[in-house]
């Protein structure tokens, strides 16, 4: 039956209307579609069910994206999608350019790290950005400029003093070079030579240098054991007198006379806080930690029988102190103190002595000699509080080698152990401790965060079985659990392997 001639439309107008549909009905397209996620966004909300698409390097969408295609599509499986993982404080460029997957970083669902950390940086700055813009590696890197790395620099052997004014502009001079390339601010080691022998003075002429670049301060304290509050006073003095943010490296009450204090510490901080110093901490889920055996001496009295007794009574034991890279004896490695003054028929106090000895001597014929340990010092309670402040960060402060096992584990112990095991907080609280809040405290934008216009940097997880596997006897252990993880937009990790591509970037103050 014909339409009256008045309804008539032209065929091409039909033919309009139809390529409108059509066109309506077409999918959007993205190059990636993570589907059927269990989205933990960063933000500390309650994860959801959904989809993620990301273009090139950029998140685009998030939500029910059923509608929509992808070239490549990715089954969430319901797993955890959470945003990469970021490591505000890191040790991993060691070694880096030379295994540029970072196979330990990316296996723990690590996107970003942070080095140039406890005072010990690459020099200038400048050739190491390059470096790494000419060998790209797995991951994104940023870096602090360090503050032992200048003043070596600068005062040479002769370190064992306060600096002069000279050599204090030589080092601003030095900080300014690393801050035009990019760095996060100034990191110290106030525990390592030759940083020990600084001047409050001196660091915080070093300090108001970052004010008007906007940068940072993050510190290994001058002590976390026996001047534990006068180190905790001098950092929030720096923050007061730069209005700066700073930041307390792998916060730890290291030695027994601290034990039970974590509360009177977050005191402090949130004091200062609340007086607007802008204090923040990072802390890794262990209750050893890795160093130069020579730190337990602060005051540098080496030879002191009774400093040592003292060390192995209130700082560690000897039983707690196992040799990592003892380049003197190198077959004292994987052993404890106790079982080495056992084979050397000397008591543990006078054993410590000698270790040092035979390092310092080492090093007055070879030049540099490691000398690290692994060593027990805190608690539990204590870490559960520190890891809960409002402000601390998860950090693995890690490397690839190393008996440690936070090279390898820390971020992935920290979902097992103390969200899944411990039940310390959510899962939804430690992941916006791995990512939102290291983000904030690194003043870092587009990462941390699972959100349209974020960079792509994501790790798809178990969380019902995700672990670490890395210990003290086997500490390059892969994690389990991790399913992929993408850096920038691209696949870097998936199921143990490293797909062999480097879309990390160098990441610089903001």
């Amino acid at each position: 039956m014909l339409l009256p001639r008045h309804n008539r439309q032209p065929f091409s107008c039909y033919l309009i209307v139809l390529v409108i549909v059509l066109f309506s009905c077409e999918k959007t397209k993205y190059d990636v579609i993570i589907r059927n996620a269990t989205i933990y966004d960063g933000s500390k909300k309650p994860a959801f069910s959904g989809d993620v698409a990301f273009n090139g390097d950029t998140i685009v969408a998030v939500g029910d994206l059923s509608n929509s295609d992808a070239a490549h599509l990715v089954d969430g499986k319901g797993l955890a999608l959470a945003p990469g993982f970021i490591d505000t404080h890191s040790h991993h460029d060691h070694g880096l350019l030379a295994s540029r997957d970072a196979i330990s970083v990316v296996s723990q669902g690590i996107t970003t790290i942070i080095v140039g950390q406890d005072g010990s940086s690459h020099f200038p700055l400048k050739e190491y950005v390059e470096l790494l813009a000419d060998s790209p590696v797995a991951v994104n890197v940023g870096s602090y400029s360090g503050h032992n790395t200048i003043r070596g620099l600068v005062m040479g052997n002769d370190f064992r003093r306060p600096a002069t004014s000279d050599e204090i502009a030589r080092m601003e001079t030095m900080l300014r070079q690393d801050l035009d390339a990019g760095a996060f601010g100034l990191s110290t080691g106030l525990e390592y030579d030759p940083g020990i022998y600084s001047s409050r003075d001196e660091l915080l002429v070093l300090t108001k240098v970052l004010q008007p670049f906007g940068g940072r301060y993050i510190s290994h304290l001058r002590s976390e054991d026996r001047y534990f509050w006068n180190a905790l006073d001098e950092i929030i003095a720096l923050g007061k007198s730069s209005k700066v943010p700073v930041q307390i490296s792998h916060f730890k009450l290291a030695m027994k006379g601290l034990w039970g204090k974590a509360d009177s510490a977050i005191q402090i901080l949130d004091e200062a806080r609340t007086n607007g110093i802008d204090v923040t901490a990072d802390i890794y889920p262990y209750p050893y930690w890795s160093s130069d055996v020579r730190v337990l001496f602060p005051d540098r009295n080496f030879s002191d029988e009774k400093e040592a007794e003292f060390i192995l009574t209130e700082v560690t034991t000897p039983d707690g102190i196992i040799f990592s890279d003892y380049e003197p004896a190198p077959h004292y490695n994987g052993k404890s103190l106790a079982e080495v003054a056992s084979l050397e028929k000397l008591s543990p106090e006078k054993m410590l002595v000698e270790v040092v000895r035979r390092l310092e001597a080492c090093e007055g014929a070879r030049g540099n000699c490691a000398g690290s340990i692994v060593a027990t010092s805190m608690v539990e309670n204590d870490i559960m509080k520190l890891i809960k402040w409002d402000y601390t960060n998860i950090c693995s402060d890690g490397s690839s080698q190393g008996l440690h096992p936070r090279g390898f584990g820390a971020f992935t112990r920290t979902l097992a152990y103390f969200v899944r095991g411990k039940k310390v907080f959510s899962l939804e609280e430690a992941i916006y401790k791995m990512t939102n809040l290291s983000a904030k405290n690194l003043g870092i934008k587009r990462r941390g965060q699972i959100a349209p216009g974020f960079f792509a940097d994501l790790v798809l997880f178990d969380a019902s079985i995700v672990s670490d596997k890395a210990t003290i006897t086997n500490p390059q252990a892969l994690s389990t659990g991790i399913r992929k993880v993408w850096v920038n937009g691209v696949e870097v990790y998936s199921d143990s392997l490293t797909s062999k591509r480097y879309p990390g970037r160098v990441i610089f103050r903001e």
